[in-house]
C-alpha cells in the first residue's frame, strides 16, 4: 500500500500547450480520491504520468517515499483500469486475469490462487471459462478490474472505467467499486467527468479546470463551501443559482428580484449571488428572505420536485414539496434559506462567503 504525491507537476506538449500546470495533490495511503473535471480539463493526463504513460515536463511524482518520475510503467507496482476494457477477445476470463502474472513469470499454483480469490471477490466464478464477447459491459469490466486486483499493486488507477455502461449498471458498479475499496484496503485513483460519481464514490476530490486544481477536499466540504464560481457550478445536479447582485453597507446583497443579508460582510461592491435549488422552498416563514417567480418549467421526479423560472429577470431554480400544486405559466412565492448563501468576486470569481 502506498501514498502518492503530485509535487508541482506540469504537462507541457509544446511551449504554448500545457494541460496541467503545477499540480499538487497527496494522497493518502489506502485513500479513494476522485481526479474530476470537465472533458479536457487534464484529469486523464495527471493520471497517465503516475501510471508512468505520459512524460512528466516539469515537478516529481512519488509512490509512497519512492520518486517515479524515471521509473518504468511497468515498474511502479500500480495497475490500471481503462474505459475501453482492454480484453483479449481470444482469451477465456480466467486467461484474461491471469495473463499479467503470467508475464512477471510467476508459478502456475500462485497465479490459480490469485485469479480465483479475484474471480471470488467480483463474482466472476461462473464466467471464467467465457470469451469477453459472451459477456455484459457491466461483467467486461469487472473482469478488467479482476485483471488488476491479481496483481496485488500498491496503487489502483481507475479511468472513466464507468463510462460505457448504461444508468443502471453505473449506479450498480459504484457501489461495486466502494466495496471492493473497502475490501482490498489499498489506495484508488479515479478519474471521471462525472459530479455524481465523484460525490458518491470519493473520500476526497479534486476538480480540476483547465489544467489546473481548482480545490481538494471531502464531498461535503467541496459542496457547501465551494472555493470559487466555477466549483459551485460544476458540483450539484441541478446546477446552483447564479444572480448578479450589488453590496450595500458590506452585508447586503440586492439582485434584480430580492434582497437579502449576507451571513457576513464583504467589501466588494457588487458581484455573484450563489444558492442551491434546496434553498429555495415553498415554505415562507416570517422575517426570512421572499421571491417571487414566474415559472417556466416543472419536473416532478416522484420524491423532489423542481421548478425552472424567473425572479426580477434572473433564472431561478427551486427545490419544491412534490405535492405542491404548480404549473407552468403560474406565480409563486417562494423562500429563501440564508444558511446556504455564497457570495464570489466579480472579478477573480473566489468565494468571498
Amino acid at each position: 500500500m502506498a501514498s502518492v504525491t503530485y509535487d508541482h507537476v506540469v504537462k507541457r506538449y509544446t511551449a504554448d500547450v500545457t494541460v496541467v500546470k503545477d499540480f499538487n495533490v497527496e494522497i493518502k495511503d489506502k485513500e479513494f480520491m476522485v481526479l474530476v473535471g470537465p472533458s479536457g480539463c487534464g484529469k486523464s493526463t495527471a493520471l497517465r504520468m503516475l501510471a508512468g504513460l505520459e512524460a512528466i515536463s516539469e515537478g516529481r511524482i512519488l509512490i509512497g517515499d519512492r520518486v517515479v518520475n524515471n521509473v518504468a510503467a511497468k515498474d511502479r507496482d500500480i495497475a490500471m483500469v481503462f474505459q475501453s476494457y482492454a480484453l483479449y477477445p481470444h482469451m477465456s476470463v480466467y486467461d484474461n486475469m491471469a495473463f499479467p502474472l503470467q508475464m512477471q513469470r510467476m508459478k502456475k499454483p500462485e497465479i490459480d490462487k490469485r485469479v480465483r480469490n479475484a474471480s471470488r471477490i467480483l463474482g466472476l466464478d461462473n464466467f471464467l471459462k467465457r470469451k469477453p464477447r459472451a459477456l455484459s459491459g457491466g461483467q467486461r469490466q469487472r473482469v478488467a478490474l479482476g485483471r488488476a486486483i491479481v496483481r496485488s499493486p500498491k496503487v489502483f488507477l481507475l479511468d472513466e472505467p464507468l463510462s460505457n455502461l448504461d444508468a443502471k449498471l453505473r449506479g450498480q458498479t459504484r457501489v461495486e467499486l466502494q466495496k471492493l475499496h473497502r475490501d482490498l484496503q489499498t489506495t484508488f485513483i479515479y478519474v471521471t467527468h462525472d459530479q455524481v460519481e465523484a460525490m458518491t464514490m470519493g473520500d476526497r476530490i479534486a476538480i480540476m479546470n483547465g489544467g489546473i486544481l481548482q480545490q481538494v477536499g471531502t464531498p461535503g466540504e467541496i459542496y457547501d463551501h465551494p472555493a470559487n464560481l466555477f466549483v459551485a457550478g460544476f458540483i450539484g445536479t441541478p446546477t446552483m443559482n447564479f444572480v448578479p447582485a450589488s453590496v450595500s453597507n458590506g452585508g447586503s446583497a440586492k439582485a434584480s428580484g430580492f434582497e437579502v443579508k449576507l451571513p457576513k460582510a464583504v467589501s466588494a461592491e457588487k458581484g455573484t449571488l450563489g444558492f442551491r435549488p434546496e434553498a429555495v422552498t415553498d415554505r415562507v416563514s416570517d422575517g426570512s428572505p421572499t421571491m417571487d417567480m414566474k415559472v417556466d418549467v416543472v419536473e416532478r421526479l416522484g420524491s423532489d420536485q423542481f421548478l425552472y423560472g424567473t425572479v426580477g429577470g434572473d433564472q431561478v431554480t427551486a427545490r419544491v414539496d412534490p405535492r405542491m400544486n404548480v404549473s407552468p405559466g403560474d406565480r409563486v412565492k417562494l423562500g429563501l434559506d440564508t444558511r446556504g448563501l455564497h457570495f464570489f468576486d466579480s472579478e477573480s470569481e473566489l468565494a468571498l462567503v
